[in-house]
């Protein structure tokens, strides 16, 4: 196994991002295998990459389906001054907001796509990503008096800790080609949703419904027989209740906060679920 990683002072998430972690990693800590436990780390669903920030492991393979984010990620860890310049010459200005989101990606240079992406992550409505069925971010313009768009300290933090990790684009059931006997892999898909009115299931046009979720759990089944630790970020539903029950998986609720509701009574607590196989939940024990 390898030996534990040294932490980057300051590394945490520089975006927001719709159900991301950082807030539930205090619940998740019992859960998490210890430096030199475990073997390489696999998270197929990036987004804010709150727990590799946390954990900072390696060796580490990050990936998610969505090629702008991964690009974003790339020049952070490649050639973070590039950006820096770009951010700092962004305003958090209405009309300003939409003369950039409506540039074409495709005729910026990757520091001006990593910065722009930045920038719309940090001023637009609720630190939501969304893309319509053309590819195309289409969230409207937030509400964020100082929004502090250009956090150097933080993303030189987070260049760091990105030195050395493998970032790539591509679906989740990749990592089936990849992954040993030992090896973590966190899982943290868009979620079921809980109801029939909360359907914001997916952060790009290509969409995660029932079949990709079912898709999912074989995943988590062929690498748990494996021998891979797995843990897995889920809504309470029923339909995931309905594919990891009965599999041998432990599955500890955790409650968390919603924020993203156009309804500000709608916000709130809510419980999700922590999906861990015989490996992670052994080891949740064992520190006990």
């Amino acid at each position: 196994m390898p030996a534990a990683p040294v932490h980057v002072a300051g590394a945490a998430p520089f975006l927001k991002w719709a159900g991301g972690k950082r807030r539930l990693l205090e619940q998740y800590e019992p859960y998490l295998p210890r430096p030199g436990q475990y073997g390489r780390y696999f998270e197929p669903f990036l987004g804010s990459a709150a727990l590799f920030f946390h954990l900072q492991p390696r060796p580490a393979c990050l990936s998610d389906r969505n090629g702008r984010l991964i690009e974003l990620y790339q020049v952070v860890r490649d050639d973070v001054d590039s950006i820096l310049p770009h951010l700092r010459q962004h305003r958090n200005e209405r009309d300003y907001y939409y003369q950039v989101r409506g540039l074409d990606p495709a005729g910026l240079t990757p520091a001006e796509r990593a910065a722009r992406l930045i920038y719309l992550n940090k001023t637009c409505y609720n630190g939501l990503y969304r893309e319509n069925s053309k590819g195309a971010f289409n969230v409207p313009f937030g509400r964020y008096k100082r929004p502090k768009i250009c956090d150097e300290a933080r993303l030189r933090a987070a260049a760091q800790a990105l030195q050395g990790v493998e970032l790539r684009v591509g679906d989740f059931d990749w990592v089936l080609a990849e992954a040993r006997p030992g090896d973590f892999i966190y899982f943290d898909p868009p979620y079921v949703p809980l109801s029939p009115t909360s359907s914001f299931t997916s952060y790009d046009r290509h969409g995660f419904g029932e079949e990709d979720h079912r898709r999912l759990a074989a995943t988590v089944h062929q690498l748990t027989g494996r021998g891979c630790r797995v843990m897995v970020s889920n809504a309470s539903a029923p339909l995931v209740y309905a594919l990891y029950q009965g599999h041998g998986y432990q599955l500890v609720e955790i409650q968390a906060r919603r924020n993203i509701n156009s309804r500000g009574h709608k916000r709130g607590p809510v419980t999700e679920l922590l999906i861990l196989n015989g490996a992670g939940a052994h080891a949740a024990r064992a520190s006990r």
